[in-house]
């Protein structure tokens, strides 16, 4: 089963392609013009053990809101779309990473219903330049285009850099345990027979 996937999303404001391969080793080739972003993305990918590239262009003159939300769209649906039927996937993830003197908790299910919970309270509205306000806009932008449920929590922390770095660490081995295969699920893991 290949289980991978190529979008291109054009727009007026943003020109977008990200490919990925869930049954990767974890390398990435990232060019969203926003370094932090970057950054972060490659957490997912090392962490998740995913191979993903980005390559993006955006209206960043007006500021990083439409790159970063339109990086979620296409990360979404390239997951939904690698995914498949999701047949014999375990369905369910969760992890809790710490950094110094912070600690997330990421959980997720591959529901087929798109959800987000978000809570985190950052110290600062910045992180290396970056406006974390867009954090939540990326993640939610994610679930509505994966169709999955979400739930962010960073439990404790004081540092803006150390706490999102524990977000995205967590949800890249989150995603990695949900997508794993289970040889004695090799149905769809749900009692309804589909999601």
């Amino acid at each position: 089963m290949t289980r991978r996937a190529l979008i291109e999303r054009k727009t007026k404001e943003t020109q977008i392609e990200l490919a990925l391969n869930l049954d990767g080793s974890g390398s990435a080739d990232l060019n969203s013009s926003i370094p932090f972003l970057d950054h972060m993305l490659d957490q997912i990918a090392r962490h998740g053990l995913i191979d993903l590239k980005v390559v993006a262009n955006g209206d960043r003159e007006i500021d990083d809101h439409h790159t970063v939300e339109d990086i979620g769209i296409a990360f979404g649906e390239a997951l939904r779309k690698a995914v498949g039927d999701k047949r014999g996937i375990v369905r369910y993830g969760h992890a809790y990473v710490p950094l110094d003197e912070a600690l997330s908790r990421v959980v997720l299910d591959f529901s087929g219903r798109p959800g987000l919970e978000y809570h985190i309270d950052f110290p600062k509205e910045t992180v290396g330049g970056f406006d974390i306000d867009l954090f939540k806009e990326f993640f939610q932008a994610l679930s509505n285009h994966a169709l999955i449920t979400l739930h962010i929590d960073c439990l404790r922390g004081g540092n803006n850099h150390h706490i999102i770095e524990t977000v995205f660490k967590a949800f890249g081995r989150a995603l990695r345990m949900a997508l794993e295969t289970d040889s004695r699920q090799p149905g769809i893991p749900s009692t309804k027979g589909t999601l």
